[in-house]
């Protein structure tokens, strides 16, 4: 297998180191690659005691990318469980569903582990999780010891080194417990951060939907008295055409005649401005073509009575 992949590639060299340490099993777990492609795990789990899993033994597959350790990698289960679902990419923590908690330091022992730590817990709806009732997973458990693996021929009754009541089991146990405690304590702060993120563009997209309301109830506003709002508008409209066109009325009688024409004259500039101010502005276009026809005509007139004279006046010299 060495010689099939590039030893210089980071992703290769760790699988190959953690090939060599995961290479013995022990009575909690076993993981290898797969004889023509590292980049596919075959492992086997023993589920955690004193559960609805105590007893069983499960298998399962493990596929990383050509990026790992920087990227996550995916986990399938091939051995009914009641916990997850089989030959699908199940959703934890630790996987391919989540890269923004993968830490690059967390290896494949660290995902056998939290394969067993998860696996009392609750699916809530996570993709390929399953809520079986304990009675089922404990048949499913019972039923797991004959399992055997058609890819890589591993049978589970003899996958795992025999279950021991020593120390190393019970760390075991504590390690993987602590392990899924953690990792679904660090999923709830991202998953936080990123709802306080974004929560300011809500409250930006609330604010920004208050202004149509706004104008709605300033429209609503002016409809619900359409008399009082349509007065105040005619008032409104016709109190300076009133100021403007009211004159004081003068007594004519007592002024004498050439006080009367004084005060006309003084009046016709006025009425004069006021015509012009409503009168609209004439097309001085028509002037010019009026102007420039009479130029022409004029032209012409000199022109036929200029032949006229010339005519006569050959006539004559003959």
């Amino acid at each position: 297998m060495e010689t099939r992949y590039n030893l210089k590639s980071p992703a290769v060299k760790r699988l190959m180191k953690e090939a060599a340490e995961l290479k013995d099993p022990t009575d909690h777990y076993h993981a290898q690659p797969l004889e023509d492609n590292l980049f596919e795990w075959h492992f086997t789990v023993r589920g955690p005691p004193d559960s609805d899993f105590d007893g069983g033994i499960y298998h399962g597959r493990i596929v990383l990318p050509p990026e790992y350790p920087m990227k996550p990698p995916s986990i399938i289960l091939l051995t009914a469980n009641g916990r997850f679902e089989v030959g699908k990419k199940i959703c934890l923590s630790i996987s391919g569903h989540h890269p923004e908690t993968w830490q690059p330091s967390w290896s494949i022992r660290t995902a056998l582990l939290a394969i067993i730590g998860f696996m009392p817990t609750k699916g809530e709806g996570a993709i390929g999780s399953l809520d079986y009732t304990p009675e089922e997973r404990r048949a499913l458990a019972k039923k797991s010891q004959d399992f055997c693996c058609d890819i890589c021929g591993s049978a589970m009754k003899i996958s795992l080194l025999p279950l021991t009541s020593g120390s190393a089991s019970s760390q075991t146990d504590e390690e993987a417990k602590e392990l899924a405690r953690q990792i679904s304590f660090k999923a709830e702060i991202n998953s936080s951060r990123k709802s306080i993120t974004e929560s300011p563009n809500t409250s930006e997209l609330n604010h920004s939907a208050t202004l149509p309301e706004l104008r709605q109830d300033g429209i609503s506003r002016a409809f619900q008295n359409p008399t009082t709002s349509a007065m105040s508008e005619i008032q409104n409209n016709s109190t300076p055409s009133n100021q403007e066109h009211t004159q004081p009325v003068s007594n004519n009688s007592s002024m004498s005649p050439r006080q009367r024409r004084a005060q006309r004259q003084r009046r016709v500039p006025s009425s004069t401005n006021f015509n012009q101010v409503q009168q609209p502005r004439v097309n001085t276009s028509h002037t010019g073509s009026t102007v420039l026809i009479v130029l022409l005509t004029l032209a012409l007139a000199a022109l036929i009575f200029r032949r006229v004279y010339l005519a006569n006046d050959y006539t004559f010299e003959l």
